[in-house]
């Protein structure tokens, strides 16, 4: 019996040990890292105000402007030559795995995708989240599918960045955030 009782509870301990280790894998797994995010904290010496975003074009990169001469600043890519514009917009809109459609002005591009990709889809170019702009509805700053284009001319206008990084973005701004944009 007490064979038994030794055996029963070695077994649990294992069981318990076993339930910890993957506990503690899933954990690491699950939580945010520094590493999947490529936004850095650096030194700016200009006059945009704390919360101001930055799109410096030729750079290929996005500043998101801390205060105190420092911004976090992010890869991205660009609009490919022609499809480039430059102003100043605010975000109109926070969107969590947005669907995609085309818009009329290159839908011949993308005429074999179809006319509308679900939000989540690994198809979908906008990726896991999206910051619509001011202006006109056809530009936002949004994650990617082809992360492997990010720091390149390659968008029809609007800001990609990988996916770990317009998640932390999305989480620092509000709509009503102004965006300037530099050629």
């Amino acid at each position: 019996m007490r064979g038994d009782i030794a055996s029963g509870i070695r077994n649990m301990r294992v069981k318990f040990f076993f339930a910890a280790a993957l506990a503690a894998c899933a954990a690491l797994a699950l939580a945010p890292s520094r590493a999947a995010a490529r936004g850095e904290v650096v030194a700016v010496s200009n006059g945009y105000p704390a919360g101001t975003i930055v799109v410096r074009q030729t750079e290929r990169r996005l500043y998101l402007m801390l205060g105190n001469g420092e911004a976090v600043r992010y890869p991205v890519a660009v609009g490919r030559a022609g499809m480039q514009w430059s102003g100043t917009v605010r975000i109109d809109g926070k969107y969590v795995e947005p669907a995609w459609t085309a818009p009329a002005s290159i839908r011949k591009d993308y005429s074999k995708d179809p006319a509308v990709i679900a939000g989540g889809s690994p198809h979908n170019p906008m990726g896991v989240a999206a910051l619509t702009l001011s202006g006109g509805g056809q530009y936002a700053i949004h994650g990617t599918n082809q992360p492997q284009l990010i720091g390149r001319f390659v968008s029809h206008g609007c800001i990609r960045m990988y996916n770990a990084d317009i998640s932390d973005l999305f989480g620092r701004v509000r709509v009503g955030t102004p965006v300037v944009v530099t050629r």
